[in-house]
């Protein structure tokens, strides 16, 4: 039985052709068996982490009017500040509260022939109690997109398609974005719910933790790992859109998040490396040997497939998981077949 996350160094790509090999080649098989591991080597600087928590922090010891007044009810993008129970996972409340930080955009106006999913696309709303966060999720973004860019190369190379298959997704209009979440203590001392079990819809997710905490738990073989912080690292996984482009040799996996203990907390900031909303990955050619291996797609826990087009799955992960917001701002769309709350 696998007792911990498998620990990839993604610096080895730059070690020589050799190194680059192996990396490539363990980076294939841990996603395939696991599809969870922890990246050091990654060239983040530390001063940059340190930063991003610091400022995160900051963020929630903000009076609650202040959060408040950027919730995300105000955004139809989903936009902004939750506040704790505010999200559901598949229909079960998470006990946390976030803000999602978005690429900065211009909304998409509304027009007969424009697929709904590029509602999603429009502006952040920002603490102005706190601008330094503008100027921090901005950096994090840049460095981190470039870090799963880099991934997503080396995927490409090890699964035997050109380096660059996938960088026409991510080279115009990325839906990136990033989470600060806060779990406060709940667990007492019986689990409760952080976050429920879910596999990520997206892509790539690089996943900060803040030193010293623990909650993570990832599935495998049917048995719950505990994926606690490591220093200096990055919990990555794949999302179903890289499960989608490999007809599942690559492996999007079940995880959760469990409460911290009462009198506790847990800063988590996830990272989501998402292409372009109206993407539809590219399928691709596995050789004979790794084709074998491919499982085909996984069952999601609520039975929904995996659509093609990667807004058509992030709008209806939004509206599932926040129908306040999908009341005020898209009640069109609720009761529709292919976004069904």
């Amino acid at each position: 039985m696998l007792s911990s996350l498998p620990i990839l160094d993604l610096s080895r790509l730059d070690a020589g052709a050799g190194a680059a090999d192996e990396f490539r080649s363990e980076l294939r098989q841990v996603t395939h068996d696991v599809g969870f591991f922890y990246l050091v080597g990654h060239g983040v600087d530390q001063d940059m982490i340190d930063e991003l928590l610091s400022v995160s922090r900051r963020f929630f010891d903000l009076p609650a009017e202040q959060k408040l007044a950027i919730e995300n009810v105000h955004s139809p993008q989903f936009r902004g500040y939750t506040r704790v129970g505010g999200e559901r996972t598949h229909g079960d409340v998470d006990w946390r509260e976030q803000i999602d930080i978005g690429v900065d955009r211009e909304a998409v106006v509304r027009a007969a022939g424009v697929p709904d999913y590029w509602r999603l696309e429009g502006p952040n709303l920002w603490p102005a109690a706190l601008p330094e966060l503008q100027d921090v999720a901005t950096r994090w973004n840049d460095q981190l997109s470039a870090v799963a860019l880099r991934l997503m190369r080396a995927w490409a190379v090890s699964l035997g398609a050109p380096e660059n298959v996938f960088d026409d997704a991510f080279a115009d209009r990325p839906f990136t974005l990033t989470k600060i979440v806060r779990y406060p203590g709940e667990s007492d001392p019986e689990p409760k719910q952080g976050v429920g079990a879910h596999r990520d819809g997206g892509v790539l997710t690089l996943l900060l933790i803040e030193p010293g905490k623990a909650g993570l738990q990832v599935e495998h073989d049917g048995e719950w790992i505990d994926a606690p912080a490591l220093p200096g690292a990055f919990v990555v996984n794949i999302g179903e859109m890289l499960e989608l482009a490999t007809d599942g040799y690559l492996k999007a996996t079940l995880h959760r998040v469990i409460s911290p203990r009462i009198g506790s907390d847990r800063i988590s900031i996830p990272f989501f490396y998402n292409p372009a909303l109206d993407t539809v990955m590219p399928r691709l050619s596995l050789d004979s040997g790794l084709a074998a291996e491919a499982r085909g797609l996984s069952v999601d826990p609520t039975n929904s497939p995996i659509l093609e087009t990667y807004g058509d799955n992030a709008l209806r992960y939004r509206l599932r998981a926040h129908p306040n917001v999908a009341e005020i701002h898209h009640p069109d769309l609720i009761g529709a077949q292919k976004v069904a709350p």
